[in-house]
């Protein structure tokens, strides 16, 4: 019975954000679905394999980064990967925190693409988006999959964005590298 009233108040609901987005009205009980859906999930497995991933990279992640870039980064990826997925899904529910999971997938791949950058491996640091991506599509062939994978590669994106920006030397190394071209 938690689970299914978790659901009900927390995941994010595409229809749902389109008419509040329609009458201009954005009550907080609705608002805070953007950053409470990554904290409900449909399964124990569900549950296991996104707080494994979570826990994982949080940890590499944080050893680079401050503990509050962390937090934007997983924020900031949940959000944007439920606005982008309220952009091209019309009713399945979002829930899960795959999103914000692929948005430290995205600072774990920025933070290894710096490391390679010069040895001419750069393109090795794209290898566990690459292996997740081929994961998620393997899967839902063979056991059928939703359109969730359009809020994960959202947050995957806005993560490495986000950690391009706000990692130590982030905006210096992003000027530098515009100048340079």
């Amino acid at each position: 019975g938690w689970r299914s009233e978790a659901l009900t108040a927390l995941a994010f609901l595409p229809a749902l954000w389109r008419e509040m987005w329609g009458f201009g009205q954005f009550p907080l009980e609705h608002m805070v679905r953007l950053v409470g859906y990554p904290f409900v999930h449909g399964n124990l497995t569900h549950v296991v394999f996104a707080a494994v991933i979570v826990l994982a990279l949080g940890k590499f992640v944080a050893e680079v980064l401050r503990a509050w870039v962390v937090l934007v980064v997983f924020f900031g990826a949940a959000i944007a990967g439920a606005l982008v997925y309220g952009v091209f899904v019309e009713q399945a529910a979002l829930y899960g925190a795959y999103p914000p999971a692929y948005g430290l997938v995205g600072a774990f791949t920025y933070l290894m693409y710096v490391r390679l950058a010069g040895s001419g491996a750069e393109h090795r640091a794209f290898a566990m988006i690459g292996f997740l991506m081929f994961a998620q599509l393997l899967f839902g062939v063979l056991f059928g999959g939703g359109p969730a994978w359009i809020a994960d590669f959202a947050g995957f994106a806005v993560g490495f964005g986000l950690t391009a920006v706000l990692a130590p030397g982030g905006l210096s190394r992003l000027r530098a590298r515009m100048r340079g071209r």
